[in-house]
């Protein structure tokens, strides 16, 4: 596998994101071994970085910022597996980072679905997922949604159990 720069370890006004790429994949640093056809489908002609909060502190927001103000891209998609509590943080993490710089930035959320299917998630559904109370809501007025999450979640599946 090739060995891609890391959001925390690349300069943020680095060439390769400054000059050389006008769009940007910000990836789970895993997605490349999950699902390596979507990973290469999604780096076409992109700036690769890579990304793991549990490996790396999940602060990401105010480096990808500085990222966005010294290079301004073109596009950024970022893209995760789902389910995983840590993936998820780089996508708030972007909507921080406009926040942050007070200017709208275009960009596409992804999630890869057991590591054979690419989903485009709505840009309010990232926010929505920060506001537990929300999503506990949904989940209300959505009771079946529960089934679904059983289909996926083996956390969900073992601890419905006891």
């Amino acid at each position: 596998m090739k060995d891609y720069p890391w959001i925390w370890s690349t300069w943020v006004k680095t060439p390769y994101i400054r000059e050389t790429h006008k769009e940007w994949l910000i990836a789970s640093a895993c997605l490349p071994l999950v699902a390596p056809d979507i990973f290469q489908e999604l780096s076409e002609n992109r700036a690769i970085l890579l990304a793991c909060p549990e490996r790396e502190p999940p602060t990401h927001y105010g480096k990808i910022a500085s990222m966005i103000r010294s290079c301004e891209p073109e596009k950024i998609i970022v893209a995760t597996v789902e389910g995983s509590p840590h993936c998820f943080t780089l996508h708030a993490s972007v909507n921080e980072a406009e926040y942050i710089l007070g200017k709208k930035v275009n960009r596409e959320h992804y999630v890869v679905l057991e590591g054979k299917e690419l989903i485009k998630i709505d840009l309010q559904a990232v926010r929505v997922a920060r506001y537990l109370h929300l999503v506990n809501k949904l989940v209300k007025d959505n009771p079946s949604i529960l089934e679904e999450l059983s289909s996926y979640s083996l956390e969900h599946r073992k601890t419905s159990a006891y």
